[in-house]
């Protein structure tokens, strides 16, 4: 079971992102998969870096507020 500070932390980590929803085709979401396995994170992580990765090459002067 979670400790007060483990949920406690998370409750504040969630006012800071926002979720969202995408729909994949079925090979992409199937590669994305092989990515999230093969490096041991889940497949937002991957989704969540590759956009991180695409908003700083479109915008190279882009900083995240916790980077």
């Amino acid at each position: 079971m979670p400790t007060y500070a483990k949920q406690q932390a998370k409750s504040q980590d969630s006012h800071k992102s926002v979720r969202t929803s995408v729909t994949l085709p079925p090979d992409l979401h199937s590669t994305l998969e092989l990515l999230a396995k093969g490096k041991k994170v889940s497949v937002a992580w991957v989704i969540r870096d590759a956009a991180e990765k695409y908003v700083s090459e479109q915008w190279p002067l882009f900083q995240r507020e916790n980077a």
